[in-house]
């Protein structure tokens, strides 16, 4: 049975202290986790009774996590595709409401906190996985690396009367795809860790996840701002963005407060906000691949 090979009963007792009323399904098969659970969220009623649907709890806002063993229509920003394999991707998506009114810097923070779980912060060497402003995980051996993608993150919302409920999809390549995928950009976490399986790394994604969405709720952007610093990709490097009145600068970080990137060009320091831009690294190899989420 799925469940049982993903060791959803453990799991699910290490993430309901955080998050209470969480469900957590398996499904061998769906064209995407974060289409199904917006689905189910806008068939919930504003007073959050049960409405028509499908699922074990169609129609409510309790928190879900829905891992699919094989993903077929899984998306990425501005409508991007990413291709995934059962056993080969790990695919799933959380909703939950967020009782929060300001979100800015929540892709950011998923990714810390995803990067963190899968390689733990080292005192006496670089981090092997950094983060590519706004929702890739990439694998950079080195610091003068442009990285490989590993995983991005695709976060989306639904109004539920007055709550806000974020679907919160991660897509991450946990073994090749085929014999190129490194020629063309991708890579995979049994680069770093020959053992890794999907469920191994969900096992130890989703606490960290549920962790940082609890401390977002709190906090905000501010809370992750330091860590995130420590592993940008792009702080201090030559970027090009489609913005037209900024095609070119230095990334100067991220902001404290809000996560924007600082770009700098012309003695000016850019505030760009998630959704706007797609950055690309000015001296990075051409074929950058998809983004993947869920």
């Amino acid at each position: 049975m799925p469940h049982s090979r993903w060791g959803t009963e453990a799991l699910w007792e290490q993430l309901a202290p955080l998050l209470p009323g969480l469900s957590i399904e398996v499904v061998a098969r769906t064209e995407s986790t974060n289409s199904q659970l917006l689905e189910r969220s806008r068939l919930a009623s504003p007073r959050g009774e049960p409405g028509a649907g499908f699922g074990r709890r169609a129609g409510d806002t309790q928190p879900c996590l829905l891992v699919a063993e094989h993903q077929t229509g899984g998306r990425g920003r501005q409508g991007r595709t990413w291709r995934s394999a059962p056993g080969a991707s790990l695919t799933f998506s959380l909703a939950l409401p967020i009782e929060r009114d300001d979100w800015s810097g929540l892709s950011l923070a998923v990714g810390l906190a995803i990067a963190e779980a899968l390689d733990p912060p080292d005192l006496f060497g670089e981090p092997r996985l950094r983060l590519k402003w706004p929702n890739d995980l990439m694998l950079a051996l080195d610091a003068h690396s442009a990285g490989r993608k590993l995983g991005g993150v695709l976060i989306e919302s639904v109004a539920i009367g007055e709550r806000r409920m974020a679907i919160v999809g991660v897509g991450l390549n946990v073994q090749p795809l085929d014999a190129g995928e490194v020629a063309t950009g991708f890579a995979c976490l049994q680069e770093i860790e020959p053992d890794a399986s999907a469920p191994s790394a969900l096992a130890r994604v989703a606490p960290a996840l549920a962790q940082a969405l609890v401390d977002f709720q709190r906090g905000g952007f501010a809370v992750f701002a330091e860590r995130y610093a420590a592993r940008d990709l792009l702080r201090g490097r030559a970027v090009t963005t489609t913005l037209p009145e900024l095609p070119e600068g230095v990334a100067e970080g991220v902001d404290g407060a809000t996560g924007a990137l600082l770009v700098r060009a012309g003695g000016t320091v850019h505030h760009v906000s998630s959704g706007e831009v797609s950055v690309r690294l000015a001296d990075a190899a051409p074929g950058v691949p998809a983004d993947p989420a869920s």
